[in-house]
């Protein structure tokens, strides 16, 4: 078969099922309702809109279908995981953030399903599932990003419960959220840092609104925390596990935000091949001229590549196995690759690639922001060599 940069799931029948079941809904229904609806990646988000993806989702068997068959899901691998993830943002959907539940959903419960209490999983856990709920995780403030021990948010014991303050921002879904993961550090402790389950409806606790990303979608909010009171049973995990639950999530999430990367690049590959046959420059089309071809085959062959390393590390990490320092790398070459690719789809664009809306534009200030989010291009080369050396 010629190569091509659409993967064929051939050898495993339960994965190219959910695939053509995948690309089958939003060929025929996400889509077309975003067009309908004039959704873009640059329209408001609004709780009724997310619902409706969630249930639908949850009803074909997408929304949480990575977790495990008692909970609801289907117990796919990481590896399976990140072919769908891929697909979604191939697909250039505007709300395939929301499918598999990226969106407040069940892909960010992970700390919940490990961690958890039985009650807690019935409170908090399984509504997500349904779609009746969503989730936030707020670890970063301000001034603790990646040096996330410079955190100031404090959990203060309190008879039968703790009680919050502090701020926390560019946290993902909060605007759509009805609880989150709060990780802050115990009040007159040194370096001692637990996790809580915090309603957002808890008094002391204000969900503000966050800053517009570049990309143009506004998904994340700041939490304000005054004197907000959090029963002890609210607890993730016990006190001190809070850096574990949120330092785990980190790592499991650089590994997972690639598959959304390659699959944006995947489709700046094919908008910019379908332009370079259609345009015809000096009665030639621009796919004949020799520098566009080397673009094209540049693009193909980093995408490829980051497929190639981010299948690898997920295969390890289904087995088990330590993946810190990969995580690192496949975020690493990955967000610089995809973000490469993006830049010469804008160039074999020209002028209509530069105009705010186009398509290959929008993917281009996408990944342009995935060079920072969940870590730096600069703090993945040094957990890198610190793992290494």
């Amino acid at each position: 078969m010629p190569f091509t940069l659409e993967p064929s799931y051939d050898e495993n029948p339960r994965l190219q099922d959910l695939v053509v079941r995948l690309r089958t809904y939003l060929r025929d229904e996400l889509l077309p309702y975003e067009r309908e609806h004039g959704i873009t990646p640059e329209t408001p988000l609004d709780r009724a809109t997310l619902e409706r993806v969630w249930k639908r989702s949850a009803e074909l068997g997408f929304y949480g279908v990575s977790l495990p068959p008692e909970l609801g899901g289907q117990g796919i691998g990481f590896a399976e995981l990140c072919a769908l993830k891929e697909e979604l943002t191939a697909s250039g959907a505007a709300l395939s953030h929301s499918v598999l539940g990226d969106m407040g959903g069940p892909l960010r419960v992970g700390a919940i399903v490990k961690y958890a209490t039985e009650e807690q999983r019935e409170r908090y856990l399984m509504p997500v599932v349904r779609g009746e709920r969503a989730c936030c995780f707020s670890l970063t403030e301000e001034d603790a990003g990646s040096d996330v021990r410079r955190m100031t948010t404090t959990a203060t014991p309190d008879g039968d419960g703790y009680v919050l303050n502090g701020k926390k921002v560019f946290s993902s879904a909060a605007p759509f959220a009805d609880f989150a993961v709060v990780v802050a550090r115990m009040a007159g402790e040194e370096d001692t840092y637990s996790a809580f389950l915090v309603d957002l409806d808890t008094p002391g606790c204000t969900v503000l609104d966050g800053e517009v990303p570049m990309s143009g979608q506004q998904m994340e909010g700041d939490l304000l925390f005054e004197s907000c009171r959090v029963p002890a049973a609210n607890l993730l995990g016990e006190i001190g596990q809070g850096l574990r639950i949120g330092i785990g999530r980190i790592t499991l999430n650089r590994l997972l935000h690639c598959p959304s990367l390659i699959g944006a690049a995947r489709r700046a590959w094919d908008l910019s091949v379908e332009y370079a046959v259609n345009r015809v420059v000096f009665g030639r089309p621009l796919l004949a001229h020799q520098a566009i071809q080397h673009k094209i085959a540049d693009m193909a062959t980093e995408i490829y590549a980051a497929r190639s390393m981010v299948t690898a590390t997920a295969v390890k990490a289904d087995r088990g196995d330590d993946i810190s320092v990969e995580a690192n790398m496949c975020k690493l070459f990955t967000s610089e690759a995809c973000f490469r690719a993006a830049d010469q789809a804008v160039q074999i664009h020209g002028k209509a690639g530069l105009t705010r809306g186009h398509e290959v534009e929008q993917v281009f200030r996408s990944l342009r922001m995935f060079r920072i989010v969940t870590g730096t291009t600069e703090i993945h080369k040094n957990a890198i060599a610190k793992g290494l050396v």
